[in-house]
């Protein structure tokens, strides 16, 4: 009886340990996976990172403190941060959080934080403060977005110089040509009115350009830029990858694209899978933070 209940313990026990849970994975543009010591070495040759995020997903969050943090240490410091999440209007306030002159409960009344900025953005912002990093508010101030969709482009031609200075010079140019704008017009389906199908494609383009020029206007020689952004701002090396590649062909950019997958191995998706340079699969299952 003893000898039988050994066995089945080891069984069980043997099977627990033959099961993983695996919580993420990096692959190469050629699916190859990479560990994320030799992701670090290889990104620190780059002069802009794009790294896309699903916003919701903990594990993204965690990578992109955890790439961060490797960065600086193979970079000595020479590391700019950015984010989507952050409007230009508001760099005033965050500078002077990170310059220690506001506390965060002041930061958090002053500017327009996303809702899960303490849980998600705040480690990399208190990481930028602590080793006294600048950190690029990025993005167009939302209003000037919401009104892009709903009046069109040219309607920002009547915006003062100052609230000009939020977004990128005008004019800007919106083509299909862009990765991922025939993707949008297609959700909207075919008998869609054309000009509310072209103001919502503007809206995205505005918000793309403007966090192009905004990281082309703070790069600095010998150091890399990373982005934080929503992945569709530069999956398939469209969004603001293709708009600062108008503008400067000749930098080196290399842009993290993420995937969820339902496969316990976290193999490369079979379907709806355009890589990009280096890919990150996640469980569909994981966390979400809301």
């Amino acid at each position: 009886m003893k000898n039988l209940f050994t066995a089945f313990f080891l069984t069980v026990f043997c099977s627990f340990q033959a099961q993983q849970f695996k919580a993420y994975q990096f692959y190469d543009k050629k699916g190859k996976s990479v560990k994320p010591e030799k992701l670090i070495r290889q990104l620190a040759d780059y002069d802009v990172v794009f790294f896309g995020e699903n916003h919701n997903n903990s594990i993204n969050h965690w990578l992109q403190f955890k790439v961060t943090e490797g960065l600086y240490t193979q970079k000595n410091g020479q590391l700019i941060l950015g984010a989507e999440m952050f409007e230009r209007d508001n760099q005033p306030q965050l500078n002077q959080y990170l310059n220690g002159k506001i506390d965060a409960k002041t930061l958090k009344d002053s500017a327009r934080l996303w809702n899960n900025f303490t849980t998600d953005y705040k480690p990399l912002v208190d990481f930028a403060k602590a080793k006294k990093l600048n950190f690029i508010a990025t993005n167009i101030p939302r209003k000037y977005a919401s009104q892009t969709a709903k009046e069109g482009l040219e309607s920002l031609n009547n915006l003062s110089e100052k609230e000009k200075n939020y977004i990128a010079q005008l004019p800007i140019k919106v083509t299909l040509e862009t990765p991922g704008y025939p993707e949008m017009k297609a959700m909207m389906g075919d008998h869609a009115d054309g000009t509310k199908v072209m103001n919502f494609i503007s809206a995205q383009a505005v918000k793309d350009a403007t966090m192009a020029e905004s990281i082309l206007k703070n790069l600095q020689s010998g150091k890399t830029f990373i982005h934080y952004n929503g992945n569709y701002h530069s999956k398939e090396f469209g969004g603001i990858y293709w708009y600062i590649k108008q503008k400067n062909p000749n930098l080196k950019m290399a842009v993290i694209s993420v995937f969820e997958s339902d496969d316990p191995e976290l193999k490369v998706p079979e379907k709806d899978y355009i890589p990009t340079d280096f890919n990150l699969v996640i469980p569909s299952d994981m966390t979400k933070t809301y």
